[in-house]
């Protein structure tokens, strides 16, 4: 019997504070992902970046799946959204830690 699931997804949301200024904040992520060569991890990958002003645009590869996502950067803090298959939102909360600690590494020096 065919799944339903195939077209289903959940958007997460997760905000990260900072004191940077928008400025800075931007500087760091655009360097922080070019050094991380598209691996945040030994089983997620950035694929597709694109920036669109100051946010980020990209997909996120993780078991054998892509989920959409951005990182919008404001003055205090970063808007994280991910758009993840079905398969994906149940191991959402694992995604998200990975995303929240890569984007905090990248904002601290």
């Amino acid at each position: 019997m065919p799944s339903n699931h195939s077209s289903v997804s959940e958007t997460v949301k997760v905000t990260i504070s900072h004191r940077l200024g928008k400025g800075e904040a931007v500087k760091r992520i655009k360097e922080g992902f070019a050094r991380t060569d598209g691996h945040l991890g030994p089983m997620l990958s950035i694929e597709q970046q694109t920036w669109d002003g100051d946010t980020l645009r990209f997909r996120v590869r993780a078991l054998g799946q892509i989920a959409a996502a951005s990182i919008e950067v404001l003055e205090d803090s970063l808007r994280i959204e991910v758009s993840l298959h079905w398969l994906l939102a149940k191991a959402a909360n694992r995604l998200l830690t990975a995303l929240r600690k890569e984007a905090t590494r990248l904002l601290a020096k």
